[in-house]
């Protein structure tokens, strides 16, 4: 239970990006495809995403010879924690699609490597992985849509 709190608190230092960087008019304002969810889901999504992530990490913690699982777990968070910034406090809509391929990238090493040592665990990371998928997709399709709006060193 130590190692479950110690995982969702780092989970929580993530999702804090998205409470400080929040969409704001400038995303209103945006042209978003008709598959955009709800603002209210993004957090709703995100709760749950980081309950079974960190679950999956305490299941795999305890387990011999998983230094670098856990560290591409590591990975992963630090990933995740850069795109409200860059996104939404920053307003650069192709780094955050960058953002989300390297973290796509982190999340399925992460997923491999659980594999090996708890199935359960890899299994609980799937849907963050088809989060991921449809985010680049998302993120990708509005900076495809407001290309104009973005800063000209990107």
């Amino acid at each position: 239970m130590t190692l479950f709190l110690i995982f969702l608190l780092t989970c929580g230092v993530a999702g804090a990006a998205g409470m400080f960087f929040r969409p704001g008019q400038w995303y209103r304002d945006l042209d978003k495809p008709d598959w955009t969810p709800p603002n209210w889901l993004f957090p709703v999504v995100w709760a749950i995403l980081y309950v079974l992530i960190a679950l999956a990490a305490a299941r795999v913690a305890n387990l011999p010879g998983t230094q670098v699982a856990l560290a591409l777990w590591g990975l992963q968070i630090t990933i995740n924690t850069l795109w409200s910034g860059v996104f939404f406090g920053l307003h650069r809509m192709l780094a955050g699609a960058v953002i989300i391929a390297m973290l796509w990238c982190a999340v399925l090493a992460t997923t491999i490597a659980f594999w090996s040592h708890d199935k359960i665990a890899a299994l609980m990371m799937v849907p963050y992985l088809i989060w991921g998928t449809y985010a680049l997709a998302l993120n990708s399709s509005v900076w495809l849509r407001n290309r104009h709006r973005v800063a000209a060193t990107e």
